[in-house]
């Protein structure tokens, strides 16, 4: 694919892009994902929302009662850009990290690393030194923002002496947030190409070390005009809400980029439980809501479905949606559940569906604008029915930056997402587990997500992971962790009792031959389980 002329001084991003003979094949084959040579999303989310509906319309909020317009975003994302320019010397194309819990001031200074030309990189306000470390040694980062609250690990990492880390959010006199001051609302974002680099997305690590993944501008644009667009059909009057972190592109899209596509408000949540989320819901009269499936599991378990009310959309993603978490939600609220996978290679969901098109239990259909398929291990696509790897193919796909790991993850300009997926005679994706998570047994193939599914269909187990364990007579064997209700005791009792359940859920050979209860999954910082901790346990 040939690139466009860069906007960027610093060509740092272009130059560790990987071979173009290694990118996937990139489809536009519908026209909202064509888009103008030059582009810079932070303006198509900003200033065009403005000229449509006015600067004064609802933008941000927050539960402690902040209010944010989209003028108030623009002249502080402007004054962002300014200090970041004038004061730090960035220039288009260096790295800004920025480290925080969802809030305005994070989105601000997001807007404004971007309308400054520059690379965000985004992260998890959990991320330890040496994690932190890690993002620095492969993202080479000029300057850091950091909530006031979480520079003490940020500080002790590997950022070396010449990489200023500037505080937002304080009261110290050198804070961003007074820094601003100084300046003015008024700033010309730079004109960045369509395929300069805008955001280096970094996976969660469930399968270690991470890798850092390469979107342009216009790809940030790309998952509003798909999944947003044609299966989530958002309003200028929706209020989202949701609790991924902004660092995961799940909650970057969620609750960034969809509700100002479209200029609709986002209340960002810092923290919250899933009883927590519910009141912020009530209390806000939200719309739409993205979260993971335990946290809507959760919120029916807290009870007090009422606060729910005000939804008209929730979306899942991250993991596997269970059919029997997707019928409970629905029987409680009327609301359908809108399943989805995506990952940070893609950005965002492209498997899909939403209203009558939902078979509870399935991914969904690709999106508009985006391929799938089911390959074996040869690459060739497999027919309804029969299970292999899922392939896919849209506006977006993986650019690792300076990853051996690109040709894995590429290969005949599939995207080939790691997932285990067959289709039925209709189209619909049904999921069957990560590729390194199905467990060979006794010659069988079983999906741990089957067995989890029939797991969490009884009353007492609040989440479970399934994973196969070395057996010298079977090969592997299934193992079950399970979280247990609040005062259930996991004895003997218990143990064969789920095991028993599990046997009427699904054929008999797939039962969970070992159970352990433990107090809590091992997660990354995204919520998603690592099922390689548990099999490092064995």
């Amino acid at each position: 694919m040939r690139l466009m002329p860069s906007a960027h001084v610093d060509s740092f991003c272009r130059d560790n892009l990987p071979p173009t003979e290694t990118w996937p094949e990139f489809r536009f084959d519908i026209p909202d994902v064509e888009y103008a040579d030059r582009l810079n999303c932070a303006v198509e989310l900003l200033d065009r929302v403005i000229e449509r509906h006015g600067a004064d319309r609802p933008c941000l909020l927050s539960p402690a009662g902040e209010r944010w317009t989209y003028g108030d975003l623009r002249r502080t994302a402007n004054q962002v850009a300014r200090v970041l320019v004038e004061e730090l010397g960035i220039v288009p194309g260096n790295r800004v990290l920025l480290r925080g819990p969802n809030n305005p001031w994070l989105v601000a200074c997001w807007f404004g690393v971007l309308r400054a030309g520059a690379v965000v990189v985004t992260t998890m306000p959990l991320l330890r030194p040496g994690e932190l470390s890690t993002v620095h040694e492969i993202a080479r980062i000029d300057v850091a923002l950091c909530d006031h609250r979480f520079t003490d690990d940020l500080r002790a990492s590997d950022l070396g002496s010449s990489t200023p880390i500037v505080t937002y959010g304080g009261d110290a006199d050198d804070d961003l947030t007074r820094r601003i001051d100084a300046y003015d609302g008024a700033f010309d974002p730079i004109e960045t190409s369509a395929d300069d680099v805008a955001l280096l997305a970094f996976t969660s690590g469930t399968t270690g070390h991470p890798k850092a993944t390469m979107h342009f501008h216009r790809d940030v644009l790309a998952n509003a005009d798909t999944f947003s667009k044609h299966v989530l059909r958002p309003t200028p009057d929706d209020v989202f809400t949701g609790t991924p972190p902004l660092a995961f592109t799940f909650g970057l899209g969620g609750l960034v980029v969809f509700p100002l596509h479209v200029g609709a408000s986002t209340l960002l949540i810092e923290k919250a439980t899933p009883d927590e989320l519910a009141d912020h819901i009530a209390a806000h009269d939200v719309t739409i809501c993205f979260t993971a499936p335990t946290a809507y599991r959760a919120m029916l378990q807290a009870g007090r479905t009422e606060r729910l009310a005000s939804l008209r959309r929730c979306v899942s993603a991250g993991e596997h949606l269970p059919a029997a978490t997707w019928h409970a939600f629905h029987d409680a609220t009327g609301v359908r559940i809108i399943d989805g996978i995506g990952s940070t290679e893609m950005l965002h969901i492209f498997i899909s569906t939403a209203d009558d098109d939902i078979r509870p239990g399935s991914t969904g259909r690709p999106i508009p604008g985006f391929q799938a398929i089911i390959v074996d291990h040869t690459g060739n696509e497999l027919p309804a029915g029969e299970v292999g790897r899922l392939a896919v193919k849209g506006p977006t796909g993986c650019r690792y930056l300076a990853d051996e790991r690109q040709t894995a993850y590429v290969q005949n300009g599939w995207n080939l997402t790691g997932d285990t997926f067959r289709t039925d005679e209709d189209g619909y994706f049904w999921y069957e587990a990560r590729s390194d998570d199905m467990i060979v047994s006794s010659g069988y193939n079983i999906g741990g997500p089957e067995v989890e599914e029939a797991l969490l269909t009884h009353d007492d187990v609040v989440e479970c992971a399934v994973v196969g364990v070395p057996d010298e007579a079977r090969g592997q064997l299934v193992k079950a962790y399970v979280v247990l209700a609040p005062d259930t005791v996991g004895d003997e009792t218990k143990l064969k009792e789920l095991q028993e359940f599990a046997k009427q859920q699904i054929a008999p050979y797939k039962y969970p031959r070992a159970i352990e209860f433990i107090e809590a999954l091992p997660r990354t910082s995204t919520g998603k389980v690592q099922r390689f901790r548990l099999r490092e346990q064995v």
